[in-house]
């Protein structure tokens, strides 16, 4: 399963970076505006009117291609995950609260002083304040 899961995300990252690449080199739609008026050259790399089928196109399936990758990357990881919560229960909060109610230890820090020890209540201070004043 982590094999298929490796070459999934391989094959997301480089139509990742092609789709990039591709909305890199397209023109835009005000584009030939200004070449029009003079202000620019008309001329492409893929010719006039074919430039815009073949990268419109090409960058559609390259985005399909990531949007397929990115829902199977989803599933794999959800179901991978799941196996084990089977066994202890189907929900984050389930298995998260038998670790929550154990106290943590304090940390020991080697060649620290410890911290004093709790005075215990001496039992001549708590019946001073029980006495009534006369």
């Amino acid at each position: 399963m982590q094999i298929w899961m490796n070459i999934v995300l391989v094959i997301q990252l480089v139509s990742a970076l092609a789709m990039i690449g591709l909305v890199l080199v397209q023109h835009g739609k005000g584009a030939d505006m200004g070449a029009s008026f003079g202000s620019g050259s008309a001329g492409s790399l893929f010719g006039a009117s074919g430039s815009a089928n073949f990268l419109s196109r090409s960058t559609a399936v390259l985005a399909s291609v990531f949007f397929v990758c990115t829902l199977a990357l989803a599933y794999m990881s959800n179901t991978r995950a799941l196996a084990p919560a089977e066994a202890q229960g189907s929900s984050v909060l389930e298995r998260a609260a038998p670790a929550a109610s154990e106290p943590a230890a304090p940390a020991q820090i080697p060649g620290a002083i410890a911290p004093p020890a709790p005075v215990p209540a001496s039992p001549a201070a708590a019946g001073s304040a029980a006495i009534p004043a006369n």
